[in-house]
């Protein structure tokens, strides 16, 4: 290769802009991206009871969440099922999809990077390991057990599968890691270390232990009568998240390999912005000062203004107290602006996938900018008088876009993680 892409200086800092070519997902909504997005527009929820037999015989005080719609056994062959845990397996489910809408670009290895994030890591191989160690002993715990355990499981996985040797990378930053993952994909194109990277986020942890911790810390939603609405962001009765699983991954790339070969663009990462708030382990900053900041980066870094926002994608993931300060926030970062955003909570319809909440609600964005459509929020009987946002209520909203009409994806996470990215629809689309 000998174009300007294949030239770049590793680490140098260029201007090149990043694009995304292809999209993939496995969600309780859907197992793609069609189907996942199709049942956002509907207000479905992919929330329901558990059936493992767990549930029963621990008495767990939650007893639903939100399962794959199309199980990975469904997808996958036996013997990648048996190599990979459940949160690899995902993400190549995902990885393999976004790869064919981008057209299996051909790029060398050392140009193409992967970055694919988990909030939890290989969680069931670990669970499972250890209670064959203790009832069958250590000569049964499966030889591929830490490959299989290991955060960084899915990234290597994916690395492999499409050759990426620019780097393969996994931040794990909690709920902000899927989101972190885009972030962190589209600096190594811009630093001219790849030309194409694999990125997004991942997770597998509905298990009897992550829902007992979850639950301890009065997290999770118990409304086990009725699990399609106990996901309720904005309302005044919301109780907590909605733990779910899947993957979301795409493919950035810079916007002249992409022209080069003259593949679609999807949309475009034009800026993201990583903070972190220094404050509690697990509580959000309630005045929301490294939220606002983050937001504040992710406008700076696309040469935006808060007027450009046309539409947000909020974290909100159905807690009293994180709701509310990702509202400060986005008050201190938008100001008046935000009266005329579209503010869509999809967690809603998908429950929290944890690490991979990001990456999908980054596909969101880049679809709602695409159809010029803002997906609902449901379950809002009764709005939280502190949420002075102009909230997608019940039904997708028509949207006014143009070529610089910017969508806010949020994602924040236990530790104080911030990251926010600013998304556009193709240049020159309206």
């Amino acid at each position: 290769m000998t174009d300007q892409t294949s030239t770049a200086t590793h680490g140098r800092a260029t201007t090149r802009e990043v694009v995304v070519t292809g999209m993939g997902a496995t969600t309780p909504l859907g197992g793609d991206v069609p189907s996942t997005w199709e049942a956002a527009l509907a207000g479905r929820s992919g929330a329901r009871p558990l059936t493992m037999p767990f549930v029963e015989e621990l008495k767990l005080p939650v007893t639903f969440g939100g399962t794959l719609a199309v199980p990975a056994a469904d997808v996958l062959p036996r013997h990648e099922m048996k190599r990979l845990d459940p949160s690899a397996q995902y993400a190549l489910v995902a990885g393999r999809e976004a790869w064919a809408q981008a057209g299996s670009p051909e790029v060398e290895g050392e140009r193409l990077g992967c970055v694919v994030a988990t909030g939890i890591g290989g969680v069931t191989t670990l669970i499972t390991a250890y209670d064959v160690l203790k009832e069958k002993g250590p000569r049964r715990v499966l030889p591929l057990t830490v490959p299989m355990l290991m955060p960084n499981g899915a990234a290597g996985a994916l690395a492999i599968e499409f050759g990426a040797q620019a780097g393969a990378h996994s931040p794990a930053s909690a709920c902000a890691s899927g989101a972190e993952a885009i972030a962190y994909g589209a600096e190594m194109i811009r630093t001219g270390r790849a030309d194409v990277v694999i990125a997004g986020g991942t997770e597998a942890a509905i298990l009897a232990l992550p829902i007992a911790a979850f639950a301890s810390m009065h997290a999770l939603s118990t409304r086990n009568d009725t699990p399609e609405t106990a996901s309720r962001p904005y309302d005044v009765t919301r109780d907590g998240f909605v733990l779910a699983e899947g993957a979301g991954v795409v493919v950035l790339e810079a916007a002249e390999h992409a022209a080069a070969r003259g593949a679609s663009v999807l949309g475009v990462v034009a800026g993201a912005g990583i903070t972190s708030d220094a404050h509690h382990i697990a509580a959000p900053d309630p005045e929301g000062l490294g939220a606002t900041r983050a937001v504040r980066a992710a406008l700076q870094q696309a040469g935006a203004q808060p007027s450009d926002v046309v539409h947000v994608n909020a974290h909100a993931t159905s807690t009293p107290v994180g709701d509310v300060a990702e509202v400060v926030a986005l008050r201190a970062s938008l100001g008046s602006d935000l009266d005329r955003v579209c503010v869509s909570a999809t967690k809603s319809m998908t429950g929290h996938l944890l690490g991979g909440a990001g990456a999908l609600e980054t596909i969101f964005c880049l679809k709602a900018l695409a159809e010029g459509v803002a997906p609902p929020t449901i379950n809002v009987t009764e709005l939280d008088p502190q949420v002075d946002l102009d909230v997608v209520l019940d039904e997708p909203r028509v949207m006014v876009t143009g070529p610089d009409a910017i969508a806010l994806n949020n994602s924040f996470g236990f530790g104080g993680h911030n990251a926010a990215l600013a998304l556009t629809g193709p240049r020159g689309t309206a």
